[in-house]
């Protein structure tokens, strides 16, 4: 019995993909310094570039178990916004006249990013170990931003509040409960809640192994 081969990568894709990063990453290094990067939104854009050029299942996988239903939310209240009527106002930054349009309009990575996901873990198939990957890795970023970066409100351009470990408001930190417990429920609710349902969805959608080479077996 013979299993066909998903297609790979091609070309094209690779090297528009990789002309995006590279005008992105030197934009944002100037616009909000290196901190910015430890945005799971932005670990996720750089982990795909490699798993572009690799086409490994593993690189794909664990990227779209991590922010495939928060881009999701971000595409939803980008149309509404964009309609008059915000969802959260999570994208309000990008309607900013303030902002500079280039800058913004690199910031619509947010938009397509989770589409490019799915297409890629349909393309290469999913690797089910994507989701104690990226859960390890989400709580080693977490903690660099909790015990490192700096807390709301921002006093120069660097980004602050870095994944909501302060809270949802990059304002003031919330005050409802206190600090570690709320970084306590980050590490313990995004993976319950957002990695491992996205997990999966997506081991049903993607069949829950990679697929990169024709298989033959005997029976």
């Amino acid at each position: 019995m013979e299993t066909a081969a998903k297609p790979g990568i091609p070309l094209w894709f690779k090297l528009a993909y990789t002309a995006f990063c590279a005008v992105l990453v030197p934009t944002y290094l100037m616009a909000y310094g290196p901190t910015n990067f430890l945005y799971f939104c932005d670990v996720a854009l750089l982990t795909t570039l490699a798993a572009v050029w690799l086409e490994n299942p593993l690189l794909a996988s664990a990227p779209a178990v991590g922010i495939l239903l928060p881009q999701a939310l971000w595409v939803v209240d980008f149309l509404g916004t964009a309609a008059g009527v915000p969802l959260t106002g999570m994208t309000a930054y990008m309607f900013d006249a303030k902002l500079p349009l280039f800058t913004r309009s690199l910031s619509f990575f947010h938009f397509w990013l989770p589409f490019v996901l799915a297409w890629l873990v349909w393309r290469l198939g999913y690797d089910r170990r994507a989701f104690a990957v990226w859960t390890v890795g989400a709580w080693a970023l977490l903690s660099v931003c909790y015990f490192l970066m700096p807390p709301p409100p921002a006093t120069s351009d660097l980004p602050v509040n870095i994944n909501y470990v302060f809270g949802l408001s990059d304002a003031v930190a919330q005050s409802f409960m206190p600090g570690p417990a709320w970084f306590a429920l980050l590490l313990i609710g995004l993976p319950l809640v957002i990695f491992y349902p996205t997990h999966r969805l997506l081991l049903r959608y993607a069949g829950g192994a990679p697929l990169l080479s024709a298989v033959s077996t005997r029976s």
